[in-house]
């Protein structure tokens, strides 16, 4: 593996987020599908808190699917992403809102005034980095006191059989090869993976539990309802990243607290780990 160093990393990690962004734009999800989805990483979040009084943050927000769902409810959503790419799909993709700020930049460039946010929410970004801490610190700065912030980062499986942790490391050994590849290779090597190994086991899943069986710890089990293209999606996503760190429930309640957050909560839900807290 090439010896980057972790500005370089990070750097191509951006560059794939983009390019998975560009060519999976969301815009083959069915609406249906998109609010499971959102519902979730939501479901711990006090939607009822939102109104047109107030202005919040999506950090790393991508194809912007979450900020569709959300910016109806609110005054203000401040979308950043550091990707050219992702922020032109998310233009494109809320281009019927006109209380959206785009802003393109990485985490310590941001401009966003201290105690002017009232929520915020960071879902499957801090985890592609190496700027974990300083992301929590931002998100902290930014909100007011009291004001609640929902994050999601990849757990390291302390809640799954051995047998599904070595799948896992299995599966690990080849996302640190295929993530090195050119795009082009990576996309029709994932596309593969969603083809042949998601889509079987989901529907499978799907089969064993519509007869009755506790499906939860079959590999890849929380796609039984879900479309090939978001299997697609979620195949480039996980095998495409050059950078993956996972969390335990404790680690991250204890990021939390200590980037100055309180009330921390966990969804019981896949995925794992979805945390809501506040700023204290």
């Amino acid at each position: 593996m090439p010896d980057y160093n972790k500005n370089k990393l990070e750097e191509k990690v951006i560059q794939d987020f983009g390019n998975e962004w560009n060519e999976f734009n969301q815009s083959g999800l069915k609406t249906e599908e998109l609010e499971s989805i959102f519902l979730q990483y939501f479901n711990i979040f006090p939607l009822n808190e939102l109104d047109s009084s107030k202005e919040g943050f999506d950090l790393g927000c991508g194809s912007g699917r979450w900020a569709k769902l959300i910016s109806p409810k609110v005054k203000i959503l401040n979308c950043i992403d550091p990707s050219q790419k992702a922020l032109e799909v998310a233009k494109l993709n809320l281009q019927n809102f006109n209380n959206i700020n785009f802003i393109e930049k990485q985490i310590s460039e941001i401009e966003i005034n201290s105690n002017t946010q009232d929520f915020g929410y960071c879902l499957g970004v801090l985890h592609h980095t190496n700027q974990l801490n300083l992301g929590l610190k931002f998100c902290n700065r930014v909100l007011k006191k009291d004001s609640p912030f929902l994050i999601y980062l990849y757990y390291d499986l302390e809640n799954r059989p051995l047998y599904y942790k070595f799948l896992w490391k299995f599966s690990n050994f080849f996302r640190k090869i295929i993530s090195l590849l050119p795009f082009k290779f990576k996309k029709i090597i994932t596309d593969v993976i969603a083809i042949l190994v998601y889509f079987p086991c989901a529907r499978i899943s799907l089969l064993f539990n519509l007869i009755g069986f506790d499906v939860f710890n079959f590999p890849l089990s929380d796609y039984k309802n879900k479309s090939l293209y978001t299997m697609r999606t979620d195949a480039l996503d996980r095998f495409g990243t050059k950078l993956e760190r996972r969390f335990s429930k404790k680690d991250i309640e204890e990021l939390l607290l200590n980037n100055g957050f309180k009330e921390v909560v966990f969804s019981s839900n896949m995925p794992y780990w979805v945390a809501f807290c506040r700023k204290a």
